[in-house]
């Protein structure tokens, strides 16, 4: 049984998908994740938030975004991610709850699986490298990670709306 609804997911997927779409892009683009977009999902959840989530679950939430904003800081400071993945992961947060964090957990795993294979394999394709020349990510040794985590709170998302209660 999921902790989250399929209300408060189909409330939320229509106004995070093109964020993380953006992020998606810019990260493959450029290897950077802009904190526009970051704050562009944080404020979807400020708004939306308030309409999909009872008002006690709405405010335990917004520790969600605290709590992972002070790991994957860390994680920054010793070089495991990004900055930008930092950020973009603690605006993510408040979208999943509490219940249904191994099933995120999961979902991330698959993602960035898929996720790091199927970028691997488009730059080497030539006729996607040329359509996408100036992408950095295609020669940078880093993955774009925001392509992996924006995937996962999609799909997330999608499993919730699908089998939530």
């Amino acid at each position: 049984m999921l902790a989250a609804s399929a209300r408060e997911a189909l409330w939320f997927l229509p106004f995070v998908a093109p964020v993380a779409l953006w992020v998606a892009w810019s990260d493959m683009k450029s290897m950077k994740i802009p904190n526009k977009a970051v704050l562009a999902l944080a404020g979807v959840f400020a708004v939306v938030g308030l309409i999909a989530l009872p008002l006690p679950e709405y405010g335990w939430r917004w520790v969600h975004l605290a709590v992972v904003l002070a790991i994957t800081f860390a994680m920054t400071v010793i070089g495991l991610i990004g900055a930008g993945d930092a950020k973009y992961a603690a605006a993510m947060a408040p979208f999943i709850a509490l219940g249904d964090v191994r099933l995120f957990i999961g979902i991330f795993a698959a993602s960035l699986i898929a996720a790091f294979i199927a970028h691997r394999l488009m730059r080497a394709v030539p006729a996607v490298r040329a359509a996408t020349g100036d992408w950095v990510s295609w020669t940078s040794k880093k993955f774009p990670m925001g392509l992996a985590l924006s995937g996962a709170l999609m799909m997330h998302l999608g499993v919730v709306a699908a089998l939530g209660g």
